[in-house]
């Protein structure tokens, strides 16, 4: 399979001159995700764990809504790119030709080619209840992200999604560079394990707009927490969605915008965030 991470030549030029050398940079590449012989998406992504991306990526689109939908799946290489080729059960086939998109995206595009204004900000799904976290737990979460984003490790240049859980710590983590690309290949990574993910937290080193909140809603977790800024309709979706929506989330802290019932906070950090409602 095609490298997810290649060696280029380049030049470094500093104050004290130019050193020839050499970096580690990202692939990018077209993948296209096929249901029945039909393209439904190309999207420019990093060519790793793209099982996880056909899954995440048709379940997070509501093109599937279980595993059981996907009779088979198969990943083949050529040229020009990727196919990721899903073959959908009857029933979902049938439905899948009511709306059918072609997209030829730039990397992590999310709405290129989408049909209507109202398909753009459809309802995200109501998740579950689900459970509290303290602020201490958001806090090592976040903290540790890091130093298992392998890829960005070396290239310094892709996004990452992932899953933590206060008895397990961090489940999952997959990069793209793409931030949806990355969300997806969580999503179908999570699917694919039977993990309930009302249980923990969807960690992401990207800004959160609508599809992110969209696409953490259709996985069923309650609890979304970033390290940048959302976007104003991201808080709306987050809010009818019934998401817990934290930002901002740095080694001193982080910023909730809907729903802080979820978070259990004390002192100080209570104080700080009392006007949230």
């Amino acid at each position: 399979m095609i490298p997810p991470v290649v060696r280029v030549s380049r030049l470094a030029v500093s104050s004290s001159g130019a050193k020839a050398g050499e970096r580690a940079i990202p692939e990018e590449t077209p993948v296209a995700i096929v249901h029945n012989g039909s393209t439904y998406a190309v999207m420019m992504a990093t060519p790793s764990d793209l099982e996880d991306f056909g899954y995440g990526f048709s379940l997070t689109e509501g093109v599937i809504g279980a595993l059981s939908d996907v009779e088979a799946i198969e990943t083949l290489e050529f040229e020009e790119g990727v196919e990721i080729r899903l073959w959908l059960n009857q029933e979902r086939a049938g439905q899948q030709v009511a709306r059918r998109r072609q997209i030829a995206g730039p990397t992590g595009c999310g709405l290129c080619g989408v049909e209507s204004l109202e398909l753009a900000v459809k309802p995200a799904k109501q998740v579950a209840e689900g459970r509290v976290f303290t602020a201490a737990e958001i806090s090592r979460a976040i903290a540790s992200l890091p130093p298992a984003q392998v890829l960005n490790h070396e290239t310094r240049a892709v996004h990452a999604a992932a899953f933590w859980e206060p008895a397990t710590g961090l489940v999952a983590v997959r990069e793209d560079v793409g931030r949806h690309n990355a969300l997806d290949k969580l999503v179908g990574h999570l699917v694919r394990e039977g993990r309930d993910a009302a249980g923990g937290i969807v960690l992401l080193t990207s800004r959160v707009s609508i599809e992110m909140v969209q696409k953490t809603a259709m996985l069923g977790a309650s609890v979304l927490v970033a390290v940048s800024a959302p976007t104003a309709l991201a808080v709306r979706t987050a809010e009818k969605a019934g998401i817990t929506l934290a930002a901002i989330a740095r080694d001193d802290g982080f910023e909730v915008f809907t729903h802080p019932h979820r978070i259990e906070i004390g002192g100080a950090e209570k104080e700080r965030i009392a006007h949230v409602g």
